[in-house]
């Protein structure tokens, strides 16, 4: 047995070769494109972080003197830009008989358009610059796009059913150690003082992780699947799957409707994603609650960097393993969790005499629930993204990535929204609204179909 089968075997459980469906050819390349995935996928994470546009970002525009107004543009553009096109671009990807390199052109616009946010920040000042970095923002997020269609069928064709959500995990907790590093050295450098000379060396670092993506994520070695013709949209090969690639229409919107009106798992995997919110869009909440209660310990850019690394690298090798054995109960057990702690923070701040978020006290409160979603939120995460590969083959799971992704650009503005209206209001009503959201949303993942092995 070679170094990397020993590696990847002491890494993940493996799948008993006689029950999976992939090709022999292909399993005997699964250890390596294994730990290419992780590595690849590690480098990528490691990019996002150093990009962020809920940290990095935000502090950058603070210090380069952008006017506030562009500031609120950039978690919009950042995750709806890489989700809303989606659909649009399937028809494109689906005549790409290897996947791999479409998401290693993806990684390679995200490089470019970090590159260029890099130059600005260390020669812009101002909207101009503002204005710049957004742009180079919208192309990132057409680049995050490819890479988003593309990996789910470059894992679904190299890696087998049953070891998929482990790999996910690896990734994810790598990625976690990666953040609990970039936030330490954060706070090492400065904290509050950092200036745009030194964002600008850790977006060109972040540069630097995508191109490292791109050139691991080359040398996978993927099986050629199914590559449809522009002009017949049929499959013009003669790989494997390509379930849903016959009876295209060629309009992505048509395909996107046939299959909401056709396709019923598909509709419940939409509604149940679009219900399970509540832990990745609660915890700003409660950072915005935590600044304006006076908490101050464990703040800054480097402070919740690290409540979400140690998040990940304590959470993705265990959930890794539960999706594996049951992708739709990790949804619904990890959603129902960070809906209560959601409403427990809530009853916490509202119904106990004397809180003071400003306290030793209040301040373990509120950290302690931004942890805690973020580790709830890695357990949705890594549910959500096994079920989409094990559910579906082929052209199918494109289909599914796809419109499902462009979906929730659109269910993101619309719950974004209702949620920041209600924090009009009250913090603690947005908080509720999603946390009822993320109950419901558990009860229905649990009538999903259980595509899982269940091992």
């Amino acid at each position: 047995m070679s170094a990397p089968d020993r590696l990847y075997t002491r890494l993940v459980t493996r799948v008993d070769p006689a029950e999976t469906a992939l090709p022999r050819d292909v399993q005997q390349d699964v250890p390596r494109n294994g730990l290419r995935l992780v590595a690849a996928n590690t480098f990528q994470s490691s990019g996002d972080q150093m990009v962020s546009a809920s940290t990095v970002l935000p502090w950058l525009f603070h210090v380069i003197g952008v006017p506030a107004a562009l500031v609120g543009l950039l978690v919009p553009i950042r995750e709806s830009g890489s989700m809303l096109p989606q659909a649009f671009l399937t028809p494109l990807v689906v005549r790409v008989r290897r996947r791999k390199w479409v998401f290693v052109t993806g990684a390679g616009v995200q490089a470019a358009s970090v590159a260029v946010m890099a130059a600005i920040a260390a020669l812009g000042h101002g909207t101009a610059a503002g204005v710049g970095i957004l742009a180079a923002l919208v192309m990132f997020s057409l680049g995050r796009c490819l890479c988003s269609i593309a990996s789910k069928d470059v894992q679904g064709r190299t890696i087998p059913s049953g070891e998929r959500g482990q790999i996910i995990g690896l990734a994810t907790s790598a990625a976690g150690l990666v953040a609990v590093t970039l936030g330490l050295a954060i706070r090492l450098v400065g904290g509050h003082d950092i200036d745009a000379g030194q964002i600008a060396i850790l977006l060109a670092a972040g540069a630097v992780m995508w191109t490292l993506s791109a050139a691991v994520y080359a040398q996978i070695k993927e099986p050629a699947g199914e590559g449809r013709s522009e002009k017949s949209g049929k499959d013009d090969s003669s790989g494997s799957g390509g379930e849903g690639g016959e009876g295209a229409s060629g309009s992505w919107f048509a395909d996107a409707a046939r299959l909401f009106r056709e396709d019923p798992t598909f509709r419940k995997f939409i509604s149940v994603r679009g219900l399970l919110l509540v832990s990745s869009l609660s915890p700003p909440f409660i950072v915005s609650m935590s600044v304006a209660a006076g908490t101050h310990a464990l703040t800054g850019l480097g402070g919740f960097i690290l409540a979400s690394g140690v998040a990940s690298l304590i959470g993705g090798r265990i959930f890794g393993r539960m999706a594996d054995r049951s992708s739709r109960l990790l949804m619904a057990r990890a959603a129902s969790a960070a809906s209560l702690v959601a409403i427990a923070l809530v009853v916490v701040v509202l119904a106990v005499p004397g809180f003071d978020g400003g306290s030793a006290a209040g301040t373990a409160v509120f950290v302690g629930s931004y942890f805690l979603l973020t580790l709830l939120h890695s357990g949705v995460r890594v549910g959500r993204k096994t079920y989409v590969v094990d559910v579906a083959e082929g052209d199918t799971r494109t289909a599914y990535v796809a419109v499902g992704n462009t979906s929730m650009g659109i269910i993101l503005l619309l719950v974004g929204g209702i949620s920041s209206a209600l924090a009009l209001i009250g913090v603690q009503w947005a908080l509720v609204f999603l946390a009822v959201m993320g109950l419901i949303g558990a009860a229905s993942a649990l009538t999903m179909p259980d595509v899982s092995r269940g091992r």
